[in-house]
């Protein structure tokens, strides 16, 4: 089996094309075949550099690597120009003026389904000729068959007058050539196919297996947007997501391999996958759903594994004690910070928390509580919880009335690990200069 991820870079690899790129992956590597990365940079305007980094940059975060390429369909501009030649010799192409005006006047004349059929010229774009009789079928692993009648069908266009191929044209070509064996691509290429098979049919070629995933849907049933979250790849990366996890996730868009199974390594994914499993309806992208197996694969990493990564995610060094009393709180990468860095950097300054919390009555329980961890002989987590809640005990007060008052002291807001771990972590000289520098706000 050979397959091919054949992305355009017009900007980041999006969901959807991630996807793509999973499955073709998931393909190549459990049928020990290959897969061909090909950049279809012929958009010029908008084919960067930088673009085709980013493409590359997340392929290499999702961990999905590839056996030939890249490929960039622009430099193969002699091969589809040798092509090209060779249909027009053999008569199988022409080249034609005719306007956008012209094939609507045609279809005036012959009727609105009738494909539009040009006179050759000496000059102009080159149109590929379309049979008047007969039709193309389009076999597709996850849709079933398809037929399109050639009497509906134009001539289409393949090339401009100045030799530039055409996408159906390339495309056709580029897969001949890497001798592609399964086409696996989105629904929205569907509608190229009949085209591309003319191609491949007028080259006198086999065609590969073609298989069109469904479309990618928010909750709300619309078609996937930023309005839904995360768009990206790296913008999932800057979430905090694992690729680990966006790997299992995205795997099970439009998949699956049972009705109870959602949690799969990449082995096992890889020997399960099977374009026969995928479904015709479009699939839906529901972040929250990411969040929460994100969170479980934290909590799967071990505490090491998880320090590591974090300190990563930050480049902060040193977070091994914070990341413990965090763990369990956490389901992406990013929310550390928000939750633990107050540790190292200080409170932050939230005026509400203060206000909310630091009132007369506030300020009173938290130099109470000073007084009961200052009186400490061993500063344990044991010792901290027993004078804190014999503090709440002796004020005759809601747990929350002692320890919110003491968090902003601690953190500048009212979020943070437990309370317990939190003043033990910062020990006892810390926590009495952070409450110290509260009452004295």
């Amino acid at each position: 089996m050979r397959v091919r991820f054949a992305p355009s870079p017009t900007g980041a690899l999006h969901i959807g094309g991630a996807r793509t790129a999973l499955f073709n992956w998931l393909l190549a590597r459990g049928s020990d075949g290959q897969l061909v990365l090909r950049i279809e940079d012929t958009d010029r305007s908008r084919s960067t550099p930088e673009n085709v980094e980013q493409i590359l940059d997340a392929l290499r975060w999702l961990e999905l690597d590839w056996d030939q390429g890249p490929i960039f369909q622009s430099h193969r501009t002699a091969r589809h120009a040798e092509m090209l030649e060779r249909l027009l010799a053999q008569d199988r192409a022409y080249r034609s003026n005719a306007t956008a005006q012209d094939v609507k006047d045609y279809k005036a004349r012959h009727g609105a389904q009738r494909g539009f059929r040009g006179e050759p010229e000496d000059s102009g774009a080159l149109r590929l000729r379309v049979p008047d009789a007969g039709e193309t079928v389009v076999e597709d692993v996850i849709r079933g068959t398809t037929r399109f009648a050639h009497e509906h069908l134009d001539d289409p266009v393949i090339a401009r007058a100045d030799g530039t191929p055409l996408y159906n044209f390339a495309v056709a070509v580029d897969d001949l050539d890497a001798e592609i064996t399964h086409v696996v691509r989105g629904e929205d290429h569907l509608s190229n196919t009949p085209k591309q098979l003319l191609v491949i049919e007028a080259l006198g070629a086999n065609p590969p297996i073609y298989a069109h995933l469904p479309l990618l849907h928010g909750p709300d049933g619309k078609k996937l947007s930023k309005r839904h979250g995360a768009a990206s790849v790296q913008e999932l990366r800057e979430a905090g997501y694992l690729p680990e996890a966006v790997r299992n996730y995205i795997a099970l868009l439009g998949w699956g391999y049972d009705a109870e199974t959602t949690f799969f390594s990449t082995v096992e994914l890889q020997q399960r996958f099977a374009l026969e499993r995928v479904s015709r309806s479009p699939a839906v992208f529901d972040e929250q759903k990411l969040r929460w197996m994100n969170g479980r694969y934290l909590r799967e990493l071990g505490m090491e594994e998880l320090t590591t990564r974090l300190e990563a995610f930050t480049g902060r060094e040193g977070l091994g004690a914070a990341v413990a009393v965090c763990a369990d709180k956490l389901q992406t990468l990013a929310e550390f910070w928000p939750l633990a860095g107050f540790i190292f950097d200080g409170p932050v300054d939230a005026a509400a928390a203060r206000e909310r919390w630091l009132d007369g009555a506030g300020r009173e329980r938290l130099a109470t509580a000073r007084a009961a961890l200052a009186a400490l002989d061993a500063f344990s987590e044991e010792a901290v919880e027993t004078a804190l809640r014999g503090t709440v005990e002796e004020l005759g007060v809601k747990p929350r009335d002692v320890y919110q008052p003491l968090r902003v002291a601690l953190a500048g807001t009212t979020v943070s690990p437990g309370i317990f771990e939190t003043v033990t972590l910062l020990g006892r000289d810390e926590v009495l200069a952070r409450i110290d520098a509260a009452l004295a706000h």
